[in-house]
C-alpha cells in the first residue's frame, strides 16, 4: 500500500478528539511512508489531516471540484491539487489514486463516499482495503446497523468482513497493509432468502 484515501468531515465535530485523531492519523500516514489522498479541503477534519501530513513532510494529493475551489475551500499548499468538474469525478479520481480507504469522523459526504467504495468492493470493481477509524465510538451505531443488516439477510457476512474496523490508527493501517481481499458471492442465493 503506497497511498491511502481518507474520507472525513469538512467540520471539526464536537470537542477536540476528532481533530486530535486526524493529527494522529496524519503522523502515522507519514511514518508509514504513505501518500494521503483526500478531498482537497482546507477546513475541518479534512484540513487538519492534510496540514498534519504536510507539517511532517509527507505527500498530499487533494481532489476537489472546481465549484469548491471558487468558494475558496481548497488547501492550495498540498503536494498536488487536482481540480475536477464534479463530485462524481472527484470520487472516481480519488479511488483511482488510492490503494486503500479510511472513513474518519464526518457527515453525509463521508458516509456516502464510504458506502460507495464498499459497494464497489462488493461488486468486484476493486479489492482494496476499506477501514473505519472509529474515533470515540463515532461509528459504533452504524456498525451495529450493518451487523443487523447481515442478521436480516440484506447484507452478506462476507461483505461485512470487507470492512476493517479499529479505534487505533496505527493498528488500522497495519491491518489494511495485511488485508487479503474477501471472496464474496454477488447475490444472496434462494436458500439464503
Amino acid at each position: 500500500m503506497k497511498s491511502v484515501c481518507v474520507f472525513c468531515g469538512s467540520n471539526s465535530g464536537r470537542g477536540v478528539k476528532h481533530l486530535q485523531a486526524a493529527q494522529n492519523l496524519g503522523k502515522i500516514i507519514v511514518k508509514e511512508n504513505l501518500t494521503l489522498i483526500y478531498g482537497g479541503g482546507n477546513v475541518g477534519i479534512m484540513g487538519e489531516i492534510a496540514n498534519t501530513v504536510l507539517q511532517y513532510s509527507g505527500e498530499v494529493i487533494g481532489v476537489i471540484p472546481e465549484n469548491l475551489v471558487l468558494r475558496e475551500c481548497a488547501l492550495k499548499d498540498v503536494t498536488e491539487l487536482k481540480i475536477v468538474k464534479s463530485m462524481h469525478e472527484r470520487k472516481a479520481v480519488m479511488s483511482e489514486l488510492s490503494d486503500g480507504f479510511i472513513a474518519m469522523s464526518g457527515g453525509i459526504g463521508t458516509l456516502e463516499e464510504f458506502f460507495e467504495v464498499w459497494t464497489w468492493a462488493q461488486l468486484g470493481i476493486h479489492s482494496k482495503p476499506i477501514g473505519i477509524l472509529n474515533v470515540d465510538n463515532y461509528y459504533t451505531r452504524l456498525i451495529e446497523f450493518i451487523q443487523n443488516s447481515v442478521e436480516e439477510k440484506f447484507v452478506n457476512k462476507e461483505n461485512l468482513d470487507m470492512i476493517i474496523i479499529d479505534d487505533d490508527a496505527e493498528s488500522l493501517i497495519q491491518k489494511m497493509k495485511d488485508y487479503k481481499p474477501v471472496k464474496v458471492r454477488q447475490w444472496i442465493d434462494k436458500e439464503g432468502i
